[in-house]
């Protein structure tokens, strides 16, 4: 109905009563911004917003592809016919203007539309591997690369299916996919190459909509996995080398959280089958994984804290280890594995619910691994158990400080994501009666003398009907005791 209404205005101020006739109208006036407002990058950027709301519609993007204008920007989107690609202060809205061209493709489905719409990106990939080291370091390489990885952040993003991001990653691997180490190499230094390049690849190995769904006789995740590693390592062993800035957010922190999130999403899309890399001696994810450590180890814990999205990176990051790589963690040294385990503690107590969820989770796979190998084990026999074991003969207050912390949440603070916390507290419970009894011991001496007899009937109905097991019915029967633990305990 509002588009009807939409349209019937239009047509009254316009005096046009076709509605193809009339999105021409509109995405001509598209295309003539684009062409002669180079210098506003307020109206680029509010053109491209349209352009793209435009064609992110079912039906008006299916119209859009009817218009000559339309299939004239698929084809010829290069700086000759829109200027605003050479100016660099609208340079952030190429990514806009390929993600609409993208999509616009991707409507069709046609591996030779695709082809013939990629050939000005094409050229630019061949000039800029076909320039020689000497002089890949000037500001003309820099500023085709930066528009390029920001064109394919575009491209990359308006993927939406294994078949339409299958085309972008035939378009590109093995091929072109060394010009990005190459610019990584290159210009480690300067992060107005770096962070469109690392963005892209963030991009690129997002599995959203299960788009990364390779056939089982493919290598291609694996094979996706391995540059990603050596992104990594070229960009990691290079910024490590340099020396800290005053800037040191926008020089060195804001790569890293980029990389580390290009290694979450890669360790948590669900398209790599990790054991091949031990299997046959591949160091990629040992790699990958040493040099991410190497980069959140060089940040003080008070600056990852400080930085809202370094922040959720390292923690998103931690999440993966401890789900899916929890023995790279507990072969660490003690002292490493001591400094992440308490960056966890600090996330919990930390006001995002979605960091603290997070930090409950990898605490949890911590301790149910404890749990269900050393607690519950005849004696540690992997290398990793021992070596939990060890680090915890080391620290024997790591875990009872864990556990204390999550009480005084629960008991002493409005906590809006109950179920996530009470996964590692049964979890901690559970590896040792008596850090349990001592805590509780410490918690009621700290209430008043007239309190202590009710709370004490409080901490009984805790453990009520619970066992000593970490199966799904066990840790919610846990998770019901403690809504109710919660509210008696906080009655006056």
């Amino acid at each position: 109905m509002h588009t009807s209404k939409l349209y019937g205005r239009l047509s009254e101020l316009l005096g046009i009563s076709d509605h193809l006739v009339l999105l021409n109208f509109i995405v001509s006036k598209i295309a003539t911004n684009l062409k002669c407002y180079t210098e506003s990058e307020e109206v680029i950027e509010h053109t491209l917003s349209l352009f793209l709301e435009l064609a992110s519609g079912y039906m008006t993007g299916k119209l859009l592809l009817k218009l000559d204008t339309v299939n004239f920007i698929i084809s010829n989107h290069t700086r000759e016919h829109f200027p605003f690609l050479e100016e660099h202060r609208c340079s952030r809205s190429r990514t806009t203007f390929y993600y609409t061209i993208g999509w616009l493709i991707f409507m069709e489905d046609s591996h030779v539309k695709f082809k013939s719409s990629m050939e000005p990106l094409l050229k630019v990939f061949i000039a800029l591997e076909s320039t020689p080291d000497a002089m890949f370091r000037t500001d003309t390489v820099k500023y085709s690369l930066i528009g390029l990885m920001r064109d394919l952040r575009g491209i990359a993003k308006a993927t939406n299916s294994r078949r339409t991001y299958g085309l972008l990653f035939d378009w590109l691997y093995p091929t072109h996919m060394p010009l990005l180490l190459r610019g990584i190499s290159h210009w480690a230094d300067t992060p107005e190459v770096t962070t469109p390049l690392l963005k892209f690849m963030a991009e690129f190995v997002l599995n959203k909509v299960q788009r990364l769904t390779f056939d089982s006789s493919s290598a291609n995740g694996i094979l996706l996995f391995r540059e990603v590693s050596k992104l990594i390592v070229a960009y990691g062993s290079r910024i490590l080398a340099l020396p800290n800035p005053p800037e040191i957010y926008s020089f060195k922190y804001k790569g890293i959280w980029i990389c580390l999130t290009i290694l979450t999403r890669a360790l948590g899309g669900n398209y790599v089958n990790f054991g091949v890399f031990e299997l046959y001696g591949d160091r990629a994810l040992a790699d990958g994984l040493d040099m991410a450590l190497k980069m959140t180890l060089s940040i003080p814990l008070a600056d990852i804290l400080a930085f809202r999205k370094l922040t959720k990176a390292y923690f998103a990051f931690l999440e993966v280890l401890f789900n899916s790589h929890i023995s790279f963690v507990l072969n660490l040294d003690t002292s490493t594995f001591m400094r992440i385990v308490g960056s966890l503690e600090s996330g919990l107590k930390g006001l995002d619910t979605n960091i603290s969820a997070q930090c409950a989770s990898a605490i949890d796979n911590l301790a149910a691994f404890y749990f269900n190998n050393i607690t519950m084990g005849e004696a540690p026999s992997t290398p990793a158990a021992i070596s939990l074991a060890r680090h915890i003969s080391e620290c024997p207050t790591l875990f009872p400080e864990i556990l204390k912390t999550l009480f005084e949440i629960i008991l002493f603070e409005d906590c809006s994501n109950q179920w996530s916390l009470s996964r590692p507290m049964l979890s901690l419970i559970l590896i040792s009666e008596q850090i349990f009894a001592d805590l509780k011991t410490r918690i009621l001496a700290s209430q008043p003398a007239e309190q202590q007899q009710r709370l004490v009937q409080c901490f009984d109905k805790l453990m009520a009907d619970v066992s000593r097991s970490l199966d799904s019915k066990n840790r919610d029967k846990f998770t019901q005791n403690l809504t109710v633990f919660r509210v008696e305990f906080r009655v006056k």
